[in-house]
């Protein structure tokens, strides 16, 4: 073998700034400028939040575009990703709160329709396999939304459908989950997740994630309720049972507003986000073919170190023997906790551009310098 070094990015977004493949051609060309000869291997990666499905994409998925129920029943177009019979499907492309109008939040009115949508779209399409990335959700409904997009039905005590959102949960007597998609049963369904919250309680879906979707400690309350209701409800509903207290109880049931506990229904099993997205982009080859390891994301912090992408690949490029650096806009934790986490050494926007603004603003060209740094000290 030559003596060519062989990079492989694979990074996450830089929120609000660039997005996981742009991040990746910007770090390729600082390489390039000081090493032209660098062979540069992008794998941009996702952890099942927003970015999850341009991932895929990026990895050689084919993008599928659709018609559905935003997260206030307005029609939008969403996206998944489809690869044979492997299906990647982001539920914020269609209950996420970029859905939202801008300065619009509806903490109970929410609903995941949409994403119930999406994952029959998916269905049609003929996947036999569904990655269902959750997490940016406008949403604390639980799930029902998707659960009645896909045949369920939930009644109040007239025998008519609750209101949309966690809110409308609070009027439920009746469940009914016979009438889902039949089609459902022949399906792996895996729930890639970041967060492994309960349904309820003070590290539930309400309590935790609710306030940055708009909801006032009274809302966090009745939504907090309403799920619990929902739940209770469920275990006297036929077909679910006591398995329905069990995964209210579930790390990743409070994921995106409760979503996660809607696709436990499913039978969805959950797993690490990034842990299954490795899996689905083709990580491991990747991995095998390098000789230095590039990830990061637009804050490296405390969230990093739990579930978040670079953790992910770091970890994976530990265990096979890989150095790895980071980049990042900005850097919150210690040298000694980023070598804990198997990154050796990590490259803050803010080391170039002191100021935070212009690294949001212009964090392209930025990132390119910190490239280079990384190109001087690693690659050449």
């Amino acid at each position: 073998m030559d003596g060519t070094r062989r990079v492989l990015v694979a990074a996450d977004k830089f929120k609000g700034s660039l997005t996981a493949v742009e991040v990746a051609e910007r770090v390729t060309a600082g390489l390039r400028r000081v090493v032209p000869d660098v062979l540069v291997e992008a794998l941009p990666v996702a952890d099942g939040g927003d970015g999850t499905v341009a991932a895929a994409v990026a990895a050689g998925f084919e993008r599928r575009e659709v018609r559905v129920a935003g997260p206030l029943g307005d029609e939008v177009t969403a996206a998944y990703a489809l690869r044979g019979d492997t299906a990647v499907v982001e539920m914020a492309e269609a209950s996420g709160l970029q859905r939202l109008p801008e300065d619009v939040l509806a903490p109970l009115t929410s609903s995941t329709y949409g994403s119930g949508e999406l994952l029959r779209a998916a269905l049609d399409a003929g996947a036999r396999t569904i990655v269902f990335g959750v997490g940016g959700s406008a949403t604390t409904d639980g799930g029902a939304g998707m659960l009645a997009a896909l045949g369920a039905r939930f009644l109040d005590a007239d025998g008519e459908p609750v209101a949309p959102g966690g809110g409308g949960l609070a009027g439920l007597a009746s469940a009914d989950l016979s009438g889902l998609d039949p089609r459902l049963s022949d399906v792996e369904l895996v729930l890639a997740s970041d967060v492994d919250n309960p349904l309820t309680g003070p590290k539930g879906a309400p309590a935790v994630y609710g306030p940055q979707k708009g909801a006032s400690p009274d809302d966090v309350t009745a939504l907090d309720a309403a799920l619990a209701h929902f739940a209770k409800v469920l275990e006297q509903t036929e077909g679910v049972g006591a398995r329905a207290a069990e995964y209210a109880a579930s790390p990743g049931a409070g994921a995106a507003g409760g979503i996660g506990f809607g696709a436990m229904l499913l039978g969805a099993r959950f797993r690490p986000g990034i842990e299954v997205m490795l899996d689905v982009l083709g990580f491991a080859p990747a991995l095998e073919r390098a000789d230095l390891v590039i990830t990061g994301e637009g804050s490296l912090d405390e969230q990093t170190l739990h579930g978040k992408a670079p953790a992910g690949v770091a970890a994976a490029a530990r265990a096979a023997g890989k150095e790895v650096v980071a980049v990042c806009g900005r850097l919150a934790l210690p040298a000694e906790t980023l070598g804990r986490a198997g990154i050796r050494r990590a490259y803050p926007l803010t080391d170039v551009e002191p100021d935070v603004a212009k690294c949001i603003a212009d964090a392209g060209p930025i990132l390119e310098r910190v490239a280079e740094a990384v190109a001087r000290d690693f690659v050449a």
